[in-house]
């Protein structure tokens, strides 16, 4: 079944066929499929691309070392979208990815992808002796975002500090830095949006 289906992404002869095609073939959640749902990412086919990126979200783990070693640095369609897949994934072997993103990707919606993902991190797949470093470096970056000149990036930093802390597993010393921070957006972010969020955030934490 699954080798029907990539042969019908390979064969695909027009943007809808494409579309329709990696559309079924995330649906059917096989590891065969990763390396063609890779592939798609490298297209010019924003819709394919999304589908594909659901698709490997979706099949989740298995789907982190294939795109890490395809991750292209030229080819920055495909890596933006790669970026998006992991995020969404949350496996911490991505986390050097995001964290570079996060800070330094000129397309805001792969930094806001990226600050989202960095609050969602599966920490418990990590070596426990790397948690908190990881975490600090994470928290540190959304900081960074938190700062972002794109309101939708400063809001989902917001949302990645909130679920970053709250998975601490204890109080960690950044966690006043933290505090002072979601004030400050609270107090006096220019867009409404990040305020409220900011907002909530603190309420989530129980932050003062």
């Amino acid at each position: 079944m699954a080798l029907e289906l990539i042969r019908a992404v390979e064969q695909a002869d027009s943007s809808e066929g494409l579309l329709n095609a990696v559309k079924a073939l995330a649906a059917a959640s096989s590891k065969q499929a990763i390396p063609t749902l890779i592939t798609v990412l490298g297209y010019n086919n924003p819709g394919a691309s999304v589908a594909a990126v659901d698709g490997l979200i979706q099949l989740g783990e298995p789907a982190v070392l294939p795109l890490l070693e395809q991750l292209d640095g030229y080819n920055y369609g495909a890596r933006a979208w790669a970026v998006r897949a992991l995020a969404g994934i949350g496996d911490p072997r991505g986390l050097e990815i995001l964290l570079d993103a996060a800070a330094n990707d000129f397309s805001l919606s792969v930094r806001r992808a990226a600050a989202r993902g960095l609050g969602t991190i599966g920490w418990e797949l990590m070596p426990t002796e790397q948690i908190l470093n990881a975490q600090i470096r994470a928290a540190k970056t959304l900081l960074q975002a938190s700062q972002d000149p794109e309101w939708v990036v400063r809001y989902a930093a917001v949302g990645g500090l909130q679920a970053l802390t709250g998975a601490a597993a204890v109080q960690p010393d950044w966690l006043a830095e933290v505090s002072a921070q979601l004030q400050e957006i609270a107090q006096n972010d220019e867009t409404l949006a990040v305020r409220a969020r900011a907002v909530l955030a603190k309420k989530k934490l129980s932050l003062s």
